[in-house]
């Protein structure tokens, strides 16, 4: 029988929702709030943790730290229950290392749902992780990169993000790795001077907040949406099981990173050696390919961005536009600019 751990200080929806877990055929144990929940964590080390945020004693950010910091109990999968739907709350329960979250009042499918996928991840990662015999045969369901990616979409933790929302930011702890399955996110620092640098940009299926493997290692960057996104989370604990055993997709992946590396250089070289108008051509190929790749053709972006990416003054980049305009390069209305002539761009110095 599996047993599930429920924190949770509200009485009424503590023992509601224990009976029901219990008529499911679960094994429950409850806490009325984090500092007895850890206790009863590390006692009886259940198969899931659903934990409420807002509670008396220790909250469950601190549950969560407490919990990841033993490695008797890091790998039991997290569930975040809370009244709580901004998104920042969510952004940072994930950050610290939850597996999924549910808000309240919730239906009751939508928890059971929640427990089955958390604890049928759980048995895959455990095998991978203790059962040398099964390693053969967890290896063969993820046997490449788009396997990988698909294994994000259906079993990650979807969160979606209007345009301008930031994803993470830079010094928050990396624990999980992203997917993007809709829209496009730009990553950035701000210069000591006060101007912002986007060093990336990133689109549908690309990942989203590699840096380290080790644990609680910071983002060196902020991630923003650019437009409306939608993402599949997992944890770096999970990737880092399914990598493990996994060569052909460790390589793969070492292979795109390489890739994206190498990108990076590009940019920063034409950053540095390019001239303004070829800087401002390249920017705005770039921004088409990726946000509007079927057509190559028209893109809505702010001119702050665009100058970001370039690595040149918002009004060198405006009077370059202009010039791009008056020259028949481009079509410009409002915020929106159309290639009229695809090679003559590509081809400017």
């Amino acid at each position: 029988m599996k047993t599930i751990l429920l924190i949770e200080d509200d009485t009424a929806l503590r023992e509601n929702t224990a009976e029901l877990l219990e008529l499911e055929n679960y094994r429950v144990y409850t806490a009325p709030n984090g500092k007895i929940g850890v206790e009863v964590a590390k006692r009886e080390l259940p198969n899931i943790i659903i934990c409420d945020i807002m509670m008396p004693e220790l909250d469950g950010y601190g549950v969560l730290e407490a919990l990841s910091a033993d490695p008797e109990t890091t790998h039991i999968p997290f569930i975040f229950l809370s009244a709580k739907t901004e998104h920042k709350e969510i952004r940072r329960g994930m950050d610290l290392g939850a597996d999924d979250y549910l808000t309240k009042p919730f239906e009751e499918h939508e928890l059971l749902s929640a427990i089955e996928s958390r604890l049928a991840k759980a048995e895959l990662l455990s095998r991978m992780r203790t059962d040398p015999s099964k390693k053969k045969e967890a290896a063969v369901e993820i046997r490449n990169l788009n396997e990988l990616k698909n294994l994000f979409d259906d079993s990650g933790v979807i969160t979606s993000y209007k345009k301008g929302e930031i994803i993470y930011r830079e010094t928050a702890p990396s624990n999980n790795i992203y997917l993007i399955l809709e829209g496009v996110v730009k990553n950035h620092k701000m210069m000591e001077s006060g101007k912002e640098l986007i060093t990336a940009l990133y689109k549908p299926d690309d990942f989203l907040g590699f840096t380290s493997f080790a644990d609680n290692f910071p983002y060196q960057e902020t991630a923003t949406a650019v437009e409306d996104v939608k993402l599949a989370g997992m944890s770096k604990h999970e990737l880092k099981a399914i990598l493990g055993i996994n060569r052909n997709v460790s390589l793969e992946l070492m292979n795109l990173l390489s890739e994206n590396i190498s990108e990076i250089k590009e940019q920063l070289i034409q950053m540095a050696y390019s001239s303004v108008r070829k800087k401002t051509a390249q920017t705005i190929l770039q921004f088409v390919r990726i946000m509007n790749p079927r057509t190559d053709d028209t893109i809505r972006i702010s001119r702050n961005d665009l100058a970001s990416v370039a690595g040149i003054a918002t009004e060198s980049l405006i009077r370059t536009l202009s010039e791009f305009k008056k020259n028949g390069l481009i079509e410009i209305e409002g915020r929106n600019i159309r290639i009229l002539q695809l090679e003559a761009l590509e081809e400017v110095e």
